[in-house]
């Protein structure tokens, strides 16, 4: 009997919140509350009782009665309405002012939500049908500074109870609507039968505070009869789109000016003293890049989510602009004033995108700015040193929608209307932290449909019938009965299947298990696998399969006896009864052509052109390879040795193939120019073992450097190497990977010859998917004759320039292989990062000539695949190479209603070669329950899985939509989320809540990031190399990097103590950092230290071995290994991060107010970020909006 553990609890009861309470009695009487009465966990985060006006903030009306089906205020076509106010307290009256008590027009209709088809029959593999291209977003006149959260008082209310908005003052527990306290309230009782709501988060609502003439309404908007001026400005129809104000004004009307007193804002410049009010404090925002003057572009940005080296830009991003606006690419200007919009820099050199080492080594430009005396004026400008007075027409919120220009501000201001305070909101790291302390025991899989804990939460599983969640995860774990559910909730059902997923040390590997001649027992019917949800009858004869409930004779081998509960005696002996994950080693019948494999071999191809011999590549490639890398071969557990062979080949135009048979003194080369008809000429002695030639191949890697040092060849092929390679491994009949090691763009005259295809002023415009999808088939041909052949192309590419990585990371894509890109490759710089990668790569477990299918209870089916791999039919996915870094997900329909009562099981088969030669069969087991509830659905929901899938969904769509129709169908789907879950369960709400269910209460904050994240931001600030490199690795994503890229982890480094490494975590966001501390920040691609401006040089110099941060260059900085506390520790630190993220993050390091900071803060997810999209807490306004017009 195995050990059993108590299961895992309800997820505990989530807190209230509550806004830190108004230290005045000038915004009237304390608001009342609104409490549903919900005695499971939900979270109600209250508006204004106004409908807001997009992600800005809400709107009020007159009389404080929102209207909520009044649209926004919308101007005729050509007329310029202003925002200049006069000072009496009346309101403003625009001439053609629409009705403010109609319905809102709605521009466009609703696109749907990402997982919907048409027809509901998408294609196998195939992406998703296009969205409606969406008009260019209109670009807002006016941008207001952002203001950081307020501080707490003293006896401010703790967070257990409902958030009340800014201004309000909360007296008691909770207040119920018409003054009624409700101390002695009894509890609330459901009727008969009836089921409590599902556990959400729930915020309560508050009444807007009384407006006073000529005074600043600093806690809600204003009174403002027919116009919307509580948050952004308001644009007709109502609907904004998601990175951009709601909707551009009526074609040939000019965006509204605004008229405030002459007062320069002062602009910031790096290094640059404040010369015009008090010192910026720490946990400042900045909202954008600052301008600098005379052109200079921060050449020493690296790149937003890859390791540095992309090519710097030297356009414009694409800016939003209205119809019939002039100005296309460069910022738009605005009575006279110049928006300091992302990407805007005087010279026309946007840093973004821009490595550290940008140049070539030795052009280096300078990144100095000149010293102003005084801070310069511009006509017309906003009054960005406090906010404006608007008489009647005051901001309440913030005003920034995603695609809005920044502010000229550097910071965020001290003074500004406030907002919903971003403590009170659910946040990431509480979410985490709860998720561990309820962590304790170990999760045991000993019924069906039991939620895990959060992927990020470190937990043990106790595998007892279902599989270890790190091998599969469901996006619920009671599937919906039939459609109607999953299409009015829009939860997609769909499995995220990592099926060599690495575990825990004392957690169960997968066990081995021997059938014998007799081979896997199968069900006769359907061809699953034994598990331990078979059903054994007849006394043992026969069993009853969980899928397809047919029933099968026992094979007269494997027949033992049944107990008095009908298990067989040898349950527990027996790995396939009792867990839910376990191996098979397989029988001739699964091999192919009914053959043994023999062990895969590596092939290594270098570079050996001019630019690969002039950075030093080649023959720091040969130095690693010899002295490192070939005693990091993989091999089974518990051999001696690994079994792997190698072979060496080098290329320029030529293709040059090296014969390392062991009898040999000298190693042979092998010229071979006709790459027409590619072929291999070495049919004995390319692939040998390094333990037997050792000494051949350490003399071959001697004599390559050597050999080409003085090559003038400049031009370069790539589809004939990989041709070759696969031709080599066919005739040595093995799997196998190979090694490409490229510099340039396959330019020579040879087939998948490649121009430079690159066009800057496409990207963000609706012909950016041609630069995105490949030009040709040819590389895709290629992976798909590496799949079939059980081999995969990794891919180590180091350009000086353009790559066409879209093409020709098609065969990695196919063939289930890896890109790593190292742009201007210096052996300084990048050598250590290259040699830990290939370590890497070859030490994960990894399975050779895969062939992966899911199987269902009847009534449900798999109709969709997300990842990297080859279908060959409508059920099987074809991986040359999976490995344990590696996930598909699968898309589950239904066929037929499912009975309620009943359960829903998922089989995943991985059939593959190990890295021994073995044939092995891999069996995951899921079981799920089935519900017909809504209250059911929610809390059995995994939002890290539905995050996965939506990713992965999004990143398939570029190639068929726009970025903003995308962007657009991400808000749609979780907007629709919410919306059913407020209409279905919650109880007892008012139009100003918005309902989060417990499950799906981080939901906005990761999809903010999404949207803002650069595989879909569509800009001209990432390269489209770099853009499709992110797009191939969010394709193969597993669930824990995906957590990772759309919310970076934040540790801060000065405070670090021995014994709590890693220390706990910090939220995202710009507020958080003190000026005087240190701070780390990885999202698994990249890493990044900061450095406050008034750091103790102690901890400079202990950390980094020098006396100044002056002398600190953000790439070439490195930790230097002494002997104290502080630099131990931080390498400590560093160490276990890039362990669990299996990757070795490049390193930078910034200082603050350094001119590649706001590279940094594109990190910083909860704030605008570098492109200036939604905060956080805007983004809860706009979709709070979008479930209302749902609703409605």
């Amino acid at each position: 009997m195995q050990q059993t553990y108590p299961n895992q609890g309800p997820p505990a009861t989530s807190t209230q919140m509550h806004a830190a309470p108004s230290t005045s009695n000038q915004f009237g009487p304390p608001p009342t509350f609104s409490t549903p009465q919900v005695p499971q966990q939900q979270q109600q985060l209250s508006f204004p009782n106004q409908p807001p006006s997009g992600i800005g903030g809400v709107a009020q009306y007159p009389g404080g009665q929102p209207t909520h089906n009044a649209p926004l205020t919308s101007f005729p076509p050509g007329s310029q309405p202003s925002t200049s106010y006069p000072q009496p307290t009346l309101p403003p009256h625009y001439p053609n002012q629409s009705n403010l008590s109609g319905p809102p027009t709605m521009p466009g209709s609703q696109p749907k939500g990402l997982s919907t088809y048409p027809g509901g029959q998408p294609s196998y593999n195939a992406p998703p049908p296009s969205f409606p291209p969406g008009s260019q977003p209109p670009v807002p006149s006016t941008n207001y500074p952002q203001q950081p959260s307020p501080s707490n008082y003293p006896n401010q209310p703790n967070l257990s109870g409902s958030l009340t908005m800014p201004g309000s003052q909360s007296k008691g527990p909770s207040t119920y609507p018409g003054g009624q306290p409700s101390h002695n309230a009894p509890p609330t009782s459901f009727p008969p039968g009836s089921q409590p709501p599902p556990p959400s988060t729930s915020y309560s609502q508050q009444p807007s505070p009384p407006h006073y003439p000529n005074q600043p309404n600093l806690s809600g908007p204003s009174n403002m009869s027919g116009s919307q001026s509580n948050g952004p400005s308001a644009y007709p129809g109502g609907q904004p789109t998601h990175n951009a104000p709601p909707t551009s004004l009526p074609p040939g009307s000019q965006p509204p000016s605004s008229s405030y007193p002459q007062q320069p804002p002062p602009p910031h410049y790096p290094n640059q003293p404040n010369l015009s009010g008090p010192p910026t404090m720490p946990g400042s925002q900045s909202n954008g890049p600052s301008t600098y003057p005379g052109g200079q572009p921060t050449h020493n940005a690296p790149p937003s989510s890859f390791p540095p080296g992309s090519q710097p830009s030297t356009s414009y991003p694409q800016s939003s602009h209205y119809p019939n606006q002039p100005n296309i690419s460069g910022p738009p200007t605005m009575s006279g004033s110049q928006l300091n919009g992302p990407g805007t820099y005087p010279g026309g050199q946007p840093p973004y995108g821009a490595p550290p080492s940008s140049f070539p080594p030795g052009n280096q430009q300078s990144t100095s700015y000149p010293q102003q005396s005084a801070p310069p004026h511009y006509p017309n400008q906003p009054n960005m040193s406090g906010p404006p007075t608007m008489p009647g027409s005051q901001l309440n919120g913030p005003n920034t929608y995603p695609g809005q220009p920044p502010s000229s501000g550097p910071m965020q201001q001290p003074y500004q209307s406030q907002r919903i305070d971003p403590d009170m909101v659910p946040n990431v790291v509480q979410v985490l932290e709860q998720s561990q302390e309820r962590t304790q025991e170990p999760f045991i899989t000993n019924a069906p449909g039991l939620l895990p804990p959060l992927a990020a939460t470190d937990f043990v599983c106790q595998d007892q019938g279902s599989c270890n969640p790190c091998f599969i995860r469901s996006t619920t774990y009671a599937i919906p009965h039939a459609t109607d559910m999953i299409k009015q909730s829009h939860i997609p059902v769909a499995l995220a299947i990592s099926p060599l997923a690495n575990l825990r040390s004392d957690e169960l590997e997968p066990p081995l298990t021997n059938f014998g001649e007799i081979g896997p027992i199968r069900c006769h019917r359907c061809k699953a696998y034994m598990c331990s949800f078979m059903q054994f009858i007849d006394g043992g004869k026969r069993f009853i399969c969980c899928f397809c409930e047919a029933a099968t004779d026992v094979p007269t081998e494997y027949f033992t006896h049944l107990d008095h509960s009908g298990r067989r005696m040898d349950w527990y002996q027996r790995p396939e009864l009792c867990l839910g994950s376990y191996e098979i080693l397989a029988t001739k019948q699964y091999c192919k052509d009914e053959k043994w494999p023999e062990p895969p071999a590596f092939i290594f191809m270098i570079d050996v052109s001019y630019s690969s011999i002039r950075s030093g590549l080649a023959e720091y490639i040969c130095h690693i390879l010899k002295t490192e890398l070939l005693n990091y071969l993989p091999k089974d557990k518990n051999a001696e040795t690994s079994n792997v062979r190698v072979g060496f080949a080098t290329f320029d135009k030529q293709i040059h193939f090296y014969n390392i048979k062991n009898t040999l003194g000298q190693p042979q080369m092998m010229v071979v120019s006709d790459l027409e008809d590619m072929f291999v000429p070495l049919l004995d002695g390319f692939l040998s073992s390094p333990q037997e030639s050792r000494g051949v191949i350490n003399s071959l890697l001697d004599q390559i450097p050597q050999t080409f040092a003085n090559s003038q060849e400049t031009e370069t092929i790539l589809a004939p190497v990989i041709q070759s390679g696969i031709q080599a491994l066919k005739e040595a009949n093995c799997a196998g990977k190979i090694y490409i090691f490229s510099t340039t763009l396959p330019i020579a005259v040879a087939p998948g010859k490649l121009t430079n295809r690159d066009d800057k002023k496409l990207l963000g415009t609706d012909k950016e998917k041609t630069l995105l999808a490949p030009v040709n088939n040819i590389y895709t041909k290629l992976g798909e004759e590496c799949a079939q052949q059980g081999c995969a192309v990794d891919l180590f590419v180091f350009p000086n320039n353009y790559l066409d990585l879209a093409t020709i990371g098609e065969v990695c894509r196919v063939s289930g292989g890896e890109i790593y890109k190292f742009n201007y490759f210096s052996i300084e710089n990048d050598g250590e990062r290259l040699l830990d990668e290939l370590k890497r790569n070859f030490q994960r477990t990894t399975a050779f000539d895969a062939l992966m299918r899911v199987r269902t209870s009847a009534g449900i089916r798999p109709i969709d695949f997300l990842g990297n791999f080859y279908m060959t039919n409508a059920t099987e996915m074809i991986f040359g190479t999976i490995d344990s870094d590696k996930s598909v997900c699968v898309e589950l329909k239904h066929d037929d209603k499912l009975p309620v009562e009943s359960n829903t099981y998922i089989q995943a088969a991985l059939l593959y070669t190990s890295i021994s030669g073995q044939r092995r069969l891999r069996i995951l087991t899921l079981a799920l329950t089935v519900t017909s509830s809504y209250t059911s659905l929610y809390p059995a929901s995994d939002l890290d899985t539905i995050m996965n899938y939506i990713t992965k969904i999004a990143i398939r769509s570029i190639a068929v939509s726009t970025p903003k129709s995308i962007r657009d169908s991400i808000i749609t789907q979780a907007a629709n989320m919410l919306a059913c879950y407020r209409k279905n369960c919650a109880q007892s709400t008012t139009a100003g809540q918005l309902i989060l269910p417990e499950t799906l209460k981080l939901l906005p904050v990761y999809v903010a990031s999404l949207i803002k994240c650069d595989a879909l931001t569509g800009t001209q600030t990432v390269t489209t190399d770099d853009r499709s490199l992110l797009m191939h690795r969010l394709m193969c994503m597993g669930i824990k990097g995906t957590f990772a890229y759309l919310y970076p982890r934040v540790f801060a480094l000065h405070s670090l103590e021995e014994d709590n490494i890693p220390p706990p975590m910090i939220r995202c966001s710009y507020d958080r950092f003190a000026e005087s501390g240190a701070y780390v920040i990885e999202n698994g691609l990249v890493m990044y230290i900061w450095l406050g401006s008034q750091i103790n040089p102690t901890f400079v110099q202990s950390l980094f071995g020098i006396q100044s941060s002056s002398h600190i260059q953000a790439e070439k900085c490195r930790i230097v290994d002494l002997d104290n506390p502080i630099s131990k520790n931080v390498r400590t630190l560093l160490n276990i991060i890039r362990n669990e993220r299996n990757s070795y993050m490049k390193l930078f390091v910034i200082q603050q107010r350094d001119s590649i900071e706001p590279f940094f803060k594109n990190y910083l997810i909860e704030d605008k970020g570098f492109t200036n999209g939604a905060s956080y807490v805007d983004f809860l306004y706009h979709l709070h909006r979008e479930i209302r017009n749902i609703l409605q």
